[in-house]
């Protein structure tokens, strides 16, 4: 099973639309896949659709942005029912504030020497409500300030960088209910990302259990390979059942492109088994 349960589209921070998404993963081999825009389901009926037109197996699938310990973490929502009430709610609520805050960053990157870059990053938008960090990173790739999405986010927009703005996302617990209030499977979304302790990472995994959350990125290409062993023995030893996915955006901005993924160690449990 070639699953890439974990991309992007134009509906959150992707370059490409829904149906392109799903023609890209079926060209690269996937047989079974979701679309996880952030704190969106607008692409679901279109990839869906896409999709088994095309022959492959789909999941509706939705990320959510969390703060958690007060950093960012991403919770991904599998098998979920778009059309939930709950989770649409929940959903609109994390959404605001993107606006005000991505208007912060276009002020703040103009102390730094990069002017207009608000103006410039909403070029990059479908949806206004939608602007991420991502869409000023393509802007600033574009005006020639950084070599690649990864080197703007390394210089100038990742935590601690000097033109990050904080911002309050949902609550863990949140996340997780309305995952779970729309019959999915919350999925804790490439942990190698995330700059916690050990003692720090121990907690999360506890609180996520606790809250009734069963699965974690495993593969996936926010992952290096070590990563893949370090996170595989996470699994193995919280219980965790396993992911994998690409977190494809665009063509040559990630490690990855769809469907090109390592298998899964063949001794955990793939999150997908029970839907299939």
């Amino acid at each position: 099973m070639n699953a890439d349960l974990h991309c992007h589209s134009t509906v959150s921070d992707g370059a490409f639309a829904p149906a392109e998404v799903a023609r890209r993963a079926h060209a690269g081999g996937v047989t079974l896949w979701a679309l996880t825009d952030h704190d969106e389901v607008g692409g679901q009926v279109e990839a869906r659709e896409a999709a088994e037109a095309l022959g492959m197996r789909y999941l509706d699938g939705v990320e959510i942005s969390v703060t958690w310990a007060s950093r960012t973490i991403h919770i991904v929502g599998l098998h979920v029912d778009p059309a939930c009430k709950e989770l649409l709610d929940g959903l609109y609520r994390t959404r605001n504030g993107r606006s005000a805050r991505a208007e912060a960053i276009g002020e703040q990157l103009a102390t730094l020497g990069i002017p207009n870059a608000y103006e410039g990053a909403l070029k990059y938008v479908s949806n206004p409500d939608m602007i991420s960090r991502t869409h000023f990173a393509r802007f600033m790739v574009e005006q020639g300030y950084a070599k690649d999405t990864q080197d703007v986010f390394s210089r100038f927009l990742g935590e601690g960088k000097p033109g990050y703005v904080p911002h309050r996302w949902s609550k863990l617990a949140d996340a997780v209910r309305w995952i779970k209030a729309a019959g999915g499977e919350a999925v804790i979304a490439h942990p190698g990302r995330y700059p916690y302790t050990p003692t720090e990472f121990d907690a999360l995994y506890a609180e996520f259990i606790d809250l009734g959350g069963k699965a974690i990125e495993v593969v996936t290409g926010s992952h290096t390979p070590d990563q893949y062993r370090e996170y595989a023995d996470v699994a193995r030893r919280f219980g965790f059942e396993a992911s994998r996915g690409s977190d494809f955006h665009a063509a040559g901005e990630g490690r990855v492109e769809l469907g090109s993924l390592p298998p899964l160690p063949s001794d955990l449990k793939p999150v997908w088994e029970r839907w299939l």
